[in-house]
């Protein structure tokens, strides 16, 4: 293989990584501060994502799983009510 070869290869390469990476990134359009109440605890976490509701998921995650254990309590606790959910558009 010769130089001018090595260096088309290396540049499609590159571009190909990029693209993946870039592609792959989610936009993030939403964040949502919510409050989730369970088991007699509150905790209150930030989330982000491409919609409201995925930001507003990502939030609810992340509160529940400082609270819930195991994975019984953890679906109760994802399907909890938040106390507090304020969402807006970044």
């Amino acid at each position: 293989m010769n130089r001018r070869m090595a260096a088309v290869l290396i540049i499609a390469m590159v571009l190909l990584m990029g693209y993946i990476v870039y592609g792959s990134m989610a936009r993030v359009e939403y964040t949502c501060d919510l409050c989730v109440e369970f088991n007699g605890m509150r905790e209150c976490r930030r989330g982000a994502g491409a919609t409201e509701e995925e930001a507003a998921q990502a939030a609810q995650t992340s509160a529940c799983g400082t609270m819930a254990q195991g994975m019984d309590q953890s679906i109760r606790c994802q399907n909890q009510r938040p106390a507090i959910r304020q969402c807006q558009r970044s």
